[in-house]
């Protein structure tokens, strides 16, 4: 799905359809990560964990993202 870049005072952002938000349980005021995969030339942008995840290692969290994001075409192959 192809998106334009606009202008939200001095940022910019992307405007996110309704479906994709539903899908991920997101609406306006959500709190989100955003990173960038420099190597793939990815921005990457996924619901932040909620601020009372106790016992989470946001370190640890970031490793699994990484290492399913590396993976992905062979986890993908495994789970059929």
């Amino acid at each position: 799905m192809r998106r334009k870049i606009c202008a939200i005072g001095n940022s910019r952002g992307v405007s996110l359809p309704p479906e994709i938000l539903d899908k991920l349980h997101l609406a306006v005021g959500s709190d989100v990560e955003i990173s960038l995969d420099e190597r793939s030339r990815r921005i990457i942008l996924e619901p932040a964990m909620p601020a009372d995840a106790e016992g989470i290692d946001a370190d640890f969290v970031g490793q699994v993202n990484d290492f399913i994001e590396q993976y992905r075409p062979a986890l993908k192959k495994l789970a059929e």
